[in-house]
């Protein structure tokens, strides 16, 4: 079975919506499937990716024209990894690329971007999605397709947010702020380069935020606990499948997402007919109307079971109870 992951960023998801809190689940469903396609935000916990080894690692945008059938997915081996960074290159950031290199077996080099990738992030308020913006990212693009080869892009920029709502994230809890900005950006930059792309979790200059050192909700502990949030997308884009000749949307079983949530990978799993499974214990701040169709489960413990199910073959509704009578269907 070829199973499809799905935890949006920037929505304030229970699981998976603050800094790799999802890698345990994602290892739970890895292990009851032969394939486990998730994106980075799943599983990317700043210096911290415990992906199962089936599974592959792919960027939002890709992952949306992969479900709606523009393109396949191809597995590889390993990528030679391009590592973007805004003047100057820091010390940190040399070791996290050089760490990747000696323990990860990675193909890597770090590129200066002439002009920066700027990113801003913002919070909408109590209950409110994350926003942000960005600017430069075209600059990006053509510095790095005018003058290098590389088969994944690693994005290890600042991103900007108020002092105040970053340290009232880790306080209190709530959306995480700069989860959308991230997402936004590397989506911009897939869709003009067409490789696997990734940008690294949280990053800051900000004294205040840097020096947080109280104990938090374990769901955001990776975030203090790291030193340049790099590793997690090095270990993922390692060997993340490229657009290419392989597995394709025909080849997915089943999609599985927050309850409540439904956007364009929705959409297209529901045009293809592949069936959707939606975790309820997993709420975010989106409150979507779902169809019917939707396979309703109180979590994933019994979303892992819903799978193995499917793999067996065995409807649903013949392991609920009461069983109802066969249905006769009119001449």
């Amino acid at each position: 079975m070829n199973i499809v992951m799905i935890i949006p960023t920037g929505i304030g998801a229970e699981v998976g919506g603050h800094a790799g809190d999802a890698n345990p689940v994602a290892q739970l469903l890895g292990s009851v499937c032969d394939t486990l396609i998730l994106h980075p935000n799943v599983v990317n916990a700043s210096d911290i990716n415990e992906m199962p080894p089936n599974s592959l690692y792919v960027e939002g945008s890709i992952l949306d024209r992969f479900l709606e059938g523009e393109v396949d997915l191809q597995r590889v081996k390993s990528n030679k990894v391009l590592v973007v960074v805004n003047k100057p290159v820091r010390n940190e950031t040399i070791n996290a690329v050089s760490a990747a290199r000696a323990t990860l077996g990675l193909d890597a080099e770090i590129v200066e971007l002439k002009e920066p990738l700027i990113m801003h992030a913002y919070s909408s308020g109590s209950g409110g999605m994350a926003g942000g913006s960005v600017s430069g990212w075209k600059g990006l693009v053509d510095q790095v397709t005018g003058d290098h080869q590389f088969d994944a892009l690693a994005i290890a920029t600042q991103i900007t947010c108020d002092q105040d709502v970053a340290l009232r994230y880790f306080k209190d809890g709530g959306v995480n702020p700069w989860g959308a900005v991230e997402a936004m950006a590397s989506k911009m930059v897939a869709s003009r380069v067409n490789k696997p792309v990734a940008h690294a979790p949280v990053e800051t200059d900000n004294p205040e935020v840097k020096s947080f050192n109280e104990v938090v909700d374990p769901r955001m502990a990776p975030e203090l606990v790291s030193n340049c949030y790099l590793h997690c997308i090095l270990k993922g884009l390692h060997r993340a499948p490229r657009i290419g000749k392989g597995i394709s949307f025909k080849d997915v079983d089943c999609l599985i997402t927050p309850i409540n949530c439904v956007g364009r990978p929705h959409r297209a799993c529901l045009d293809a007919g592949i069936p959707i499974i939606a975790v309820k214990e997993n709420r975010t701040v989106c409150n979507d109307p779902m169809p019917d169709s939707f396979i309703i489960v109180e979590n994933y413990l019994e979303a892992a079971g819903v799978l193995v199910a499917m793999g067996r073959g065995l409807s649903l509704e013949s392991l609920r109870r009461p069983l109802k009578a066969t249905r006769v269907l009119s001449v």
